[in-house]
């Protein structure tokens, strides 16, 4: 029983990511954390960045990065780029303006 309800919770936290994730516009990105904290787990950005290690092709991975504008996969450059962001050492330039504060946007 505890393994089947464990599972249950994990699928549905993993979903409840993905449609934050999905929200982030174009040319924004926010943190682990801050997807964590809008779920009311403010303490759970480490699972926030698991499921979003096998996200579906929809969802925008590349926009979710580490709370020092740091990307978490390197790969994910070339995608923000595209976007028009900056990047350098992995980092995004103008962080702080171009972070997208889901709490803050899903209640406005």
């Amino acid at each position: 029983m505890f393994t089947k309800k464990r599972v249950n919770m994990e699928e549905k936290f993993k979903k409840q990511v993905y449609e934050v994730a999905k929200l982030i516009p174009h040319g924004r990105v926010t943190t682990y954390g801050a997807i964590a904290k809008a779920l009311g787990y403010p303490n759970h950005s480490r699972h926030v960045g698991k499921a979003m290690g096998g996200c579906p092709a929809d969802v925008p991975a590349h926009r979710v990065i580490s709370s020092g504008g740091m990307l978490a996969v390197p790969g994910f450059q070339e995608r923000l780029e595209a976007e028009g962001l900056v990047i350098k050492n992995c980092r995004v330039k103008d962080f702080k303006k171009l972070f997208w504060d889901p709490i803050k946007e899903l209640n406005d």
